[in-house]
């Protein structure tokens, strides 16, 4: 059973108290294409990826929950910054940003919540 996920298709869930203002945020502030609606929520595509976006009446995750990885930081923050989406500063030991971008070790990323308070991150891939 060595490597059993290695070729696995990646889904991400995200636990959302309103549906319709979740996937109306995922699609139009994001991008994301709508894939299908069902009883077990909204799926959407993500390159090769898919996010699942599920009804829940659980807090929203104060913690990353998901992260895209972009080529370039600054164009997509700008195109999302244009749809309404808002990035986060942090001050915290460890990680600090400025105007809204960390750097941590080889990795760039910014963070910002979804519609239901859920964070998300995009980050740039890792440079050797």
């Amino acid at each position: 059973m060595d490597n059993a996920l290695r070729n696995a298709s990646l889904i991400v869930t995200v636990p959302v108290t309103d549906l319709d203002r979740a996937r109306a945020f995922y699609e139009d502030a994001l991008g994301l294409d709508h894939v299908e609606t069902s009883e077990a929520g909204v799926m959407l595509r993500v390159g090769d990826g898919r996010v699942l976006l599920y009804r829940s009446a659980a807090p929203p995750a104060g913690h990353t929950l998901a992260g895209f990885e972009v080529d370039r930081l600054e164009p997509i923050m700008d195109a999302l910054r244009a749809r309404g989406v808002t990035f986060e500063d942090y001050d915290f030991p460890g990680l600090r940003t400025v105007d809204q971008v960390a750097t941590i070790g080889p990795e760039r990323a910014a963070w910002f919540h979804d519609s239901e308070g859920n964070v998300l991150s995009i980050s740039e891939p890792w440079r050797s």
